[in-house]
């Protein structure tokens, strides 16, 4: 089998890319080791910057997500029982997010490539890439129970952190960043409506707490907890009753109980992988990058990489130029770079380390004191929320 690009991984950024691609005129195989129904059932974060949404749209990707989608234009911060609502489109000239399920916007994706794109392979393993480093490199893989190769002229690594793309990087050419937290998030998926109808970020002494939706009668919200708590240690009662505490306030608002449906603990942790191409393997997503979930960075991050690997190779087809391509590796860390600044930012500013003085809680109460009143403070969180530039 052979193509222009093979794609190893049909999560939001692999079918994004083979959409983009199509919409290019470059033609494009798609490898997923997992069957389609696991794909669009993976429970992924669900906020869209208002980058990430304006390229579904302009991917002819969009129109379920505005009919469904929730546009939210700002959160709002609790801290010492406080309210403080961030209005986005005021600080940032209009800019908004989405709130639509990374599940969604993989089907819609992959019901576009089925019926326009190329090849979408599903239970298609990918077992390695290889010769990255010449103008060859080739992807076997195992589908229908016997071993095959992908013969390409470029291959892009979407397989998240436990794929086989980044381990054909020779390690002498490798730097890896890294930060582990010790704490996570218990999440919880419950038959409810959402008690508030913007995303709700609360610092208090007992932990962080957030209040998030899946849609206007499904809410999802999260606690922190120590690293390597079971979640099902926690019973219903005792979640709905410890984010009633992190979420309390001086006025009468209510959290809304109900029915919980799934519970699960997600880890903490910052990662980067240096560089994010070799010869004509090129890492995207989590193959390459991992911010903690506080600064819904994840999905848009993916995004922008597939934005720019597809802009660079289009420049590549029309002018035979490789300049972009060659800067493909720069160009996506300088966003990321600035997406893991505020991811870390949010996650220290909002949660609360274990062994924490009485001095640092202070400093965090002043630091969201200040975004609360101060105007050029609140502008840098807003801007960094609804997203940095894919350029």
């Amino acid at each position: 089998m052979r193509t222009t690009v093979g794609i190893i991984g049909a999560g939001p950024a692999g079918l994004l890319l083979a959409r983009l691609l199509h919409n290019a005129g470059i033609d494009s195989v798609v490898l997923e080791g997992r069957d389609r129904d696991y794909v669009e059932r993976r429970q992924r974060a669900g906020i869209l910057e208002q980058g990430t949404a304006d390229v579904l749209r302009a991917a002819g990707a969009g129109a379920r997500m505005d009919r469904e989608g929730l546009r939210h234009d700002g959160i709002e911060l609790r801290f010492d029982r406080r309210r403080h609502r961030v209005d986005f489109p005021a600080l940032t000239g209009g800019r908004s997010v989405m709130v639509y399920a990374q599940t969604e916007v993989c089907k819609d994706l992959i019901a576009l490539q089925l019926a326009e794109g190329g090849p979408l392979l599903f239970e298609a393993e990918a077992l390695a890439v290889e010769d990255a480093g010449t103008d060859a490199p080739r992807v076997r893989f195992r589908h229908e129970g016997r071993e095959d190769v992908l013969e390409c002229a470029y291959v892009v690594g979407c397989d998240g952190f436990w794929g086989v793309a980044r381990k054909a990087i020779p390690a002498e050419l490798v730097q890896v960043f890294e930060r582990t937290y010790p704490f996570g998030w218990l999440g919880i998926l419950a038959d409810v409506p959402p008690s508030h109808d913007e995303l709700v970020y609360a610092r208090h002494d007992r932990g962080f707490a957030l209040l998030s939706m899946r849609s206007p009668s499904v809410s999802r919200l999260y606690l922190q907890v120590p690293d390597g708590t079971d979640a099902e240690a926690w019973s219903d009662e005792a979640i709905w009753d410890e984010l009633e505490r992190r979420f309390e306030t001086a006025d009468d608002w209510r959290l809304e109980r109900g029915p919980i449906t799934q519970k699960s603990v997600t880890p903490m942790r910052s990662y980067v992988h240096e560089p994010m191409r070799h010869g004509r393997l090129f890492l995207a997503g989590d193959a390459a990058h991992i911010v903690p979930p506080t600064g819904a960075k994840g999905l848009n991050l993916a995004v922008g990489d597939v934005v720019t690997f597809a802009r660079a190779l289009a420049h590549r087809q029309e002018t035979g130029s490789p300049e972009l391509l060659d800067a493909y590796s720069e160009t996506c860390l300088r966003r990321i770079w600035q997406a893991e600044r505020f991811s870390y930012d949010m996650t220290t500013l909002l949660h609360r380390a274990p062994g924490a003085t009485g001095f640092e809680d202070r400093l965090q109460l002043a630091r969201l004191d200040r975004i609360a009143s101060s105007r050029a403070a609140e502008t840098d969180l807003a801007e960094g929320y609804t997203g940095f530039s894919f350029g």
